[in-house]
């Protein structure tokens, strides 16, 4: 005979609220960036952009749609794209549909090659893919892809901008080009050379080599290659510790010329460079902190500094990713349509805080915005970062740049 358990009233509340609660869930973005190891500063930084982003933003503004919060989840893919693969199972098994992602190209050529494959197969849990950092051309190019979204200007549009400035300094006669063994640090290369070749011809490239990417400790010897090239600048797309390992060691080697950069700033390296990355250090980015193009930007950043006194906003497009999604989410009315919401954001015009509209161009989803060429510097700073008195101040901008670039997408809609 079998037992029959009868629910008291308690009880059967108890279990409706859990199955309300259940329902009720916030909607989560997996956060899938290194964690800890090498690059572990970098990506604690960003999480706190985002998980700022997400409370300041949506969250204490009374949330998306009926009052769905964001949550940002974080997952330590230590920059290793078959590591990134199986936090990004774990992300999809918990039932997380965003995906944010942006330290290294060559992970996120794996997340949007994983999330392709599952979107075939699983129409019903379909994931989509925030790109807010990685760079490589190709992934709005020939393996661009309708779930995956680039926030950031890729590898061509700001190496145009960069050499844009180059060409104008009648001073430099010979480049040196050096950069991380992947595919964005050779997107780099060989943006910088088509660049440099249609804009100034006469400009001799007296070294252009790759070295492995998180695995140099003493940058020396390359650093020597570099002086003894009597280069007269040089142009790199390292990122987190080999961007400050590379930068320094040039520098304390004797190198007077400038060091053009895309991620030389924040997340220590500001602090690290100091004194000697003054006159030297440039890099391209989206959005301006200094001066703080609005009293929104400026308010924005001193609430994240009273939250995070070691922190820095040197990713503004992070917040733009958490606006402009949950623009998207609204306008979509749904959070669980990721086909209604990918619609929404395609063709999308954002006015961000930080002096710039974004257009999210439909054919390739790659995000067009103004860039701005940056000096390290401690004159005219309203925040700075590393808590150093050296932050990079804006030397000029390129008004939404390459809304013309050429792309080989051929994506295909569900």
């Amino acid at each position: 005979m079998r037992n029959t358990t009868t629910l008291g009233l308690t009880a059967a509340l108890a279990l409706s609220v859990s199955a309300t609660a259940v329902w009720a869930e916030n909607i989560k973005i997996a956060f899938i960036d290194p964690l800890s190891g090498p690059f572990a500063s970098t990506g604690t930084n960003g999480l706190h952009q985002y998980e700022f982003a997400a409370q300041t933003m949506v969250n204490d503004k009374g949330g998306v749609l009926e009052g769905d919060m964001f949550e940002i989840v974080p997952f330590d893919n230590k920059v290793s794209p078959k590591e990134s693969l199986i936090q990004l199972q774990v992300a999809i098994d918990q039932g997380i549909r965003f995906v944010a992602q942006g330290n290294s190209s060559g992970v996120a050529h794996a997340i949007t090659e994983a999330v392709e494959k599952h979107n075939k197969r699983n129409p019903d849990s379909r994931v989509l893919f925030l790109n807010y950092a990685a760079v490589d051309p190709a992934l709005t190019n020939d393996k661009c892809n309708f779930w995956h979204f680039r926030f950031d200007a890729n590898a061509d549009i700001k190496m145009d901008a960069l050499t844009d400035v180059m060409a104008e300094n009648e001073d430099i006669a010979k480049v040196y080009i050096i950069g991380q063994d992947y595919s964005f640090g050779k997107a780099v290369a060989a943006a910088a050379v088509a660049n440099l070749g249609e804009k100034r011809p006469d400009i001799e490239i007296v070294g252009n080599e790759l070295h492995p990417i998180g695995k140099v400790k003493d940058f020396t010897p390359y650093a020597r290659k570099v002086i003894a090239s009597e280069a007269d600048a040089v142009i790199t797309g390292n990122w987190g510790s080999d961007m400050l390992g590379l930068g320094k060691a040039i520098i304390e080697n004797g190198f007077s010329g400038p060091i053009y950069t895309y991620y030389a700033a924040g997340s220590g390296m500001t602090g690290a460079f100091g004194e000697t990355g003054k006159g030297a250090i440039r890099l391209v980015s989206e959005g301006q902190v200094n001066p703080p193009p609005t009293d929104e930007a400026k308010a924005y950043y001193e609430a994240f500094l009273a939250k995070y006194p070691d922190g820095n906003i040197d990713q503004a497009r992070i917040s733009n990713v958490i606006g402009m999604l949950a623009q998207a989410i609204n306008e979509a009315g749904t959070a669980t349509d990721v086909v209604a919401v990918a619609n929404a954001l395609e063709g999308m015009e954002y006015d961000s805080m930080w002096g710039t509209k974004i257009y999210m161009r439909p054919n390739d989803h790659q995000a067009i915005q103004n860039l701005h060429i940056n000096a390290h510097t401690d004159e005219g700073v309203t925040f700075d970062y590393d808590n150093s008195g050296f932050g990079v101040v804006s030397e000029s901008m390129i008004e939404m740049a390459g809304m013309d670039s050429p792309s080989t997408c051929d994506m295909k809609r569900p």
